[in-house]
């Protein structure tokens, strides 16, 4: 089920690569909103694009995204009737060790949906079907497991569940949905359920949002038909967006700005900004100007900067709704802000592209295609390195 790489030599890995750059140990990196705080790339892709390090072959035909600690890059595959929790060498692509659990072998947009977590010397997994894993970082060793829909009674929504495990000090965040509540919060060393919270609602499929509203601690989340804010310390609702989204398919993760908050869908729905007070949600504007299909906009210096359908890079102001620049070509693709850049993925075609932060204009710096094919994942940056990947295959690239 498993391979275990020496403590030693996993020490040694992870001092090095400690020294080397910035982690992106979650989803949307470090600090959950899109931007790696590494400096010095390499910009001039146009003459030289970054340089191949090693290639992954995939099977789970899908779309679950890679993080990155100290070194190691984790991903979940899937092969016959088994997810894989995959642990690779950052430099090498070599595998470390690998775990091994059953899970339904219907492809249904592939398998996996969620990037793996990593905190504490912990990695946290979340299946399609709802099994919630908790691994040592460094041999793959199973610390626990919960199941979301068998032992908390969840209730998964349409494409399954997505929304990657939120790490919150020593508690971890998950999103079952149901009767018994919405919300789960499990004690993050132990599995043991602390409290449950929110209403009665399917969970969306973005990862749930740490804010700070109208003076009260919160988790902003997608739900079913909208957004909601659940009090951290007792799981009660204190707001509601009713955004009611085909196949309730809000995918994006708000963006909380201030004591607003931003939020996008596709399907015809658009974007808008809520103003949260003491009373509830307030809209402040709404059009369909970023209409982010799955893929999470970043916020830069006080603007949107998201793709939406039908394959438009936008960058948009938030307290007005009135965009500065659109430019089509990147389909579904997601993006990671990097040293006063873009770098985008044209979600059909597989392009990476780079793009100037540049709120007057759109400005390309190059672009190249190390993969190919639909590319719905955003790309990571990690150590100097660009991860990007497909419905087949991971790339580590170089971006000194």
């Amino acid at each position: 089920m498993r391979r275990r790489m020496p403590g030693t030599v996993w020490l040694v890995a992870c001092l090095a690569a400690a020294a080397v750059g910035a982690d992106w140990p979650r989803f949307r990196g470090p600090n959950a909103d899109g931007i790696s705080p590494e400096t010095g790339i390499r910009k001039d892709w146009s003459v030289k694009p970054p340089a191949l390090l090693w290639r992954l072959e995939m099977g789970d035909d899908g779309y679950a995204g890679p993080s990155v600690a100290r070194g190691i890059v984790y991903i979940v595959d899937h092969s016959g009737e088994n997810d894989i929790v995959r642990a690779l060498d950052l430099q090498t692509g070599k595998e470390r060790w690998r775990y091994a659990y059953p899970e339904s072998s219907r492809n249904v947009y592939g398998f996996a949906r969620a990037t793996p977590t990593v905190a504490s010397g912990r990695v946290y997994t979340l299946s399609r079907e709802g099994r919630l894993l908790c691994l040592d970082a460094g041999s793959g060793r199973l610390l626990w497991q919960v199941h979301l829909r068998d032992d908390l009674k969840g209730v998964a929504p349409m494409w399954g569940y997505a929304a990657p495990p939120l790490v919150d000090g020593d508690r971890l965040i998950v999103w079952p949905g149901g009767k018994q509540g919405a919300m789960a919060v499990i004690d993050a060393a132990t599995g043991k359920e602390l409290m449950r919270g929110g209403e009665d609602d399917t969970p969306g499929y973005g990862m749930p949002v740490i804010a700070t509203l109208a003076g009260r601690r919160q988790y902003v989340m997608t739900v079913w038909k909208g957004f909601v804010g659940v009090d951290a310390s007792d799981g009660k609702v204190l707001w509601r967006i009713p955004w009611e989204t085909r196949d309730g398919t809000n995918v994006a993760c708000p963006i909380v700005i201030g004591n607003s908050v931003f939020i996008t869908s596709s399907y015809d729905m658009g974007c808008a900004l809520y103003d949260i007070t003491a009373q509830g949600a307030r809209e402040r504007w709404r059009n369909k100007e970023l209409r982010a299909h799955m893929n999470t906009p970043i916020l830069w210096r006080g603007l949107i900067y998201g793709v939406g359908d039908p394959t438009h890079l936008v960058c948009l102001d938030p307290m007005t709704g009135t965009p500065r620049w659109k430019q089509p070509g990147f389909e579904k693709g997601g993006l990671v802000a990097v040293d006063g850049v873009l770098i985008g993925v044209n979600g059909s075609a597989g392009d990476v592209i780079m793009v100037k932060l540049n709120p007057e204009r759109y400005e390309e710096l190059g672009r190249f295609t190390p993969l190919g094919g639909q590319s719905w994942s955003p790309p990571v940056v990690a150590q100097g390195k660009l991860l990007v990947r497909n419905r087949k295959a991971l790339a580590c690239l170089s971006l000194k």
